[in-house]
């Protein structure tokens, strides 16, 4: 068993920041790979960004340049440092994780940019 508890969502006006949080607990050593996905009304779920071990890192080409995505091995927690927002970032944001053979979701956290 996997869970994984998003936080940090909220809102901020175009052009600030914000930093989201994703703590991993159960069967963790299971997991490969982390990462980021978002979801806006009237769309499908997108790819953010992912994380593999310590520095394989990747992004989307619309975030690419704004955010970063990096892990806390201690903490067994990923972050996702959301710069430069623009109100099409405007999303609903889900943790992610995989083995080599499921795949693992939290339950979203709301991020909402104002113009």
């Amino acid at each position: 068993q996997v869970q994984l508890v998003e936080s940090g969502g909220g809102l901020v006006q175009a052009g600030g920041s914000l930093r989201l949080s994703c703590a991993a607990s159960g069967s963790i050593v299971r997991i490969i790979a982390m990462g980021w996905y978002r979801q806006a009304p009237g769309k499908q779920r997108e790819w953010v960004a992912s994380i593999v071990s310590d520095s394989i890192t990747n992004y989307s080409d619309s975030v690419k340049g704004r955010f970063i995505i990096s892990r806390d091995n201690a903490k067994n927690t990923i972050y996702l440092q959301m710069n430069s927002l623009k109100p099409e970032d405007t999303a609903v944001y889900y943790c992610w994780g995989s083995d080599k053979t499921d795949d693992y979701w939290g339950q979203g956290t709301q991020v909402t940019v104002s113009s």
